[in-house]
């Protein structure tokens, strides 16, 4: 595949010199002509192939999953309506109260980077501010994630030095299962962080390889160099792990400079660019919330709980957090070390992704994955160790997107290994290089057809009890929107979303807390889901005084079934308190 790039490139061996033995099942088959070197053409046709297939099956899987699970998806989308209809940059919930000003409407992105909104803008204001519309920005970069998974298929191929027929077979079959595999396909239907920082991930990765591999070019006015500044820029308008991806360059520069002064104008003519596009941003959230960096950072860090992200009276103290004790904090870090890798890695994407484990050791040497690779420890570590808890309400899996097609490239390499040597021990002579990819695209094609179906009625569900929430809140005299006092609920951003009403996160503290936020914002009502995990509604029959503040509304009979069963562990108090 060395032809997919005007880079150099190392020079083919002879068939079957990238792997032992020249009659191995994926090479050419003796005495065969020499196959032909794809050209630019090809390539073009190809990448533009593979997206086409993984945009036809990402538009299959947003036409499935038609509600925004989780919260923080909803929100982006939320966000990006409130743009297109002309309300600017502001949520009716508020979530998180660490970064004042605690106001309605609340200034968006105190915690969380806007790209993903301003990408699901673009259709909506072609299309309409819905969710569908919102759809089809994740579903294109989705599908663009598929073809930098071909792109970069072609270049560990190259790497490896494979046989032209092996390595079309690794790259094409890359990005199809790509194409294919539910994390990248499930997030290609959601438009949050995951997909726009898979894809700028990838890019950056690409970009610091070529660099990397070509030092006689790099210097700080290089096309490549500056092209990598403006990716680098885009990421940390997405994701505060944008940082991670910074460092990874600022380590595989070494590779493509000849001294500390010549890295430091590589390093230094990338970050000159990426902060022109940062810049903008960075000033706003200065002049907004008061600082140029995302707020609670350290808050996070010291959580003991998830619901920490909703203190209000009581925010994660470092008294607190080392009170917990080393037995509480050395299992947080397992727990978050489980939840990473096999919760995030693992699960979702198997059988592809314990094979792409299997093959991932033999892809570490190569110079085409070494950035991602780095940048890939580096966030798998930080956020198990410094944000143990956080990590566990999904802070490396939206940034584990670029880690994804890291393993369906794995899985490709150990299933074609695997067939060498079945081909060798049972005497192969003809290719069968195909057969890892079918294989691989034919798992990816099962699971996410199952479990996408499933995926999409959860949604279905949510949206109708939400519905029927609103239903039996309007017969009891409680018509929730705009004109409603807030409401403070343990789901605020799909309550603001679903009903218009303003929405106030219900802390995980006591009922005096949640008075004093209630006494702050004017809120009348709480609504609370028993299921949720929380110390809600329970804590009311603790014995604190203010439990009086909430008295229970009675909603009536729901005569819908269905409805009836989805509120069943819904309970709404009126608040007031004497």
């Amino acid at each position: 595949m060395s032809g997919l790039s005007a880079l150099p490139r190392p020079v083919p061996g002879p068939p079957g010199a990238g792997s032992p033995g020249g009659g191995s099942p994926g090479s050419p088959a003796p005495g065969a002509p020499p196959q032909a070197v794809p050209g630019r053409r090809e390539s073009v046709v190809t990448a533009t192939g593979i997206f086409a297939f993984s945009l036809l099956f990402r538009v299959w899987a947003a036409a499935i999953v038609s509600f925004p699970r989780p919260e923080d998806t909803a929100y982006y989308v939320g966000v990006a309506r409130n743009l297109v209809t002309g309300r600017g940059l502001v949520s009716d919930a508020i979530w998180s109260y660490g970064t004042p000003p605690l106001e309605f409407p609340r200034p968006a992105f105190e915690v969380w980077l806007p790209l993903p909104s301003f990408l699901s803008s673009l259709p909506m204001a072609l299309f309409g501010p819905t969710f569908g519309a919102a759809q089809w920005s994740s579903v294109i970069v989705g599908a663009v994630v598929a073809a930098l998974a071909w792109r970069l298929a072609a270049d560990v191929a190259a790497d490896l030095d494979l046989p032209p027929f092996r390595a079309r077979s690794l790259a094409i079959g890359a990005g199809l299962t790509a194409g294919v595999y539910l994390p990248l396909v499930l997030h290609s239907a959601l438009p949050d962080s995951t997909m726009p920082f898979a894809a700028l991930s990838l890019a950056a990765g690409l970009l610091m390889a070529r660099i990397v591999r070509d030092p006689a070019g790099a210097r700080p006015t290089d096309r490549r160099v500056l092209v990598l500044g403006l990716v680098l820029g885009l990421a940390a308008l997405t994701r505060n792990e944008a940082a991670w991806l910074a460092l990874a360059w600022a380590v595989a520069a070494f590779g493509a400079s000849r001294g500390w002064r010549d890295w430091t104008r590589l390093v230094g003519g990338t970050a000159a660019v990426a902060f022109l596009v940062f810049a903008p941003w960075a000033a706003r959230d200065w002049l907004t919330f008061g600082s140029p960096f995302p707020g609670q950072a350290l808050a996070n860090a010291l959580s003991l709980d998830g619901r920490d992200i909703f203190a209000y009276a009581e925010p994660p103290t470092l008294e607190r957090y080392l009170g917990a004790g080393v037995g509480t904090l050395v299992g947080q870090r397992v727990t978050a070390l489980l939840h990473n890798l096999l919760d995030v890695l693992v699960v979702p994407g198997i059988p592809i992704s314990l094979f792409g484990l299997a093959g991932l050791g033999s892809m570490l040497r190569l110079v085409a994955v070494r950035p991602l690779v780095i940048a890939a420890v580096i966030t798998f570590g930080v956020t198990t160790l410094v944000f143990p808890v956080a990590t566990t309400w999904g802070t490396y899996l939206h940034a584990a997107g670029a880690v994804g097609v890291l393993l369906v490239i794995g899985a490709l390499l150990a299933l074609d290994r695997l067939l060498e040597v079945i081909g060798g021990f049972r005497g192969w002579n003809r290719p069968v290089a195909w057969l890892a990819p079918t294989l691989t695209v034919a798992a990816g094609l099962l699971i996410s057809l199952v479990l996408l179906l499933g995926f999409g009625a959860d949604g279905r569900r949510t949206a109708a009890k939400y519905a029927a929430l609103e239903t039996v809140l309007a017969s009891a005299g409680e018509r929730l929107g705009p004109d409603h006092p807030p409401v403070i609920t343990d789901f605020p951003i799909w309550l603001a979303e679903e009903t218009g009403v303003r929405a106030l996160a219900l802390p995980d503290e006591s009922p005096a807390s949640a008075a004093a936020l209630a006494g702050r914002f004017g809120a009348t009502l709480l609504i609370v889901d028993a299921d949720n995990g929380g110390r809600w509604p329970e804590i009311l029959d603790a014995g604190d005084p203010e439990a009086a503040c909430f008295h229970p509304l009675t909603l009536g009979t729901v005569v819908d079934p269905t409805a009836a069963e989805l509120l069943r562990a819904v309970l709404v108090y009126r608040i007031e308190c004497r």
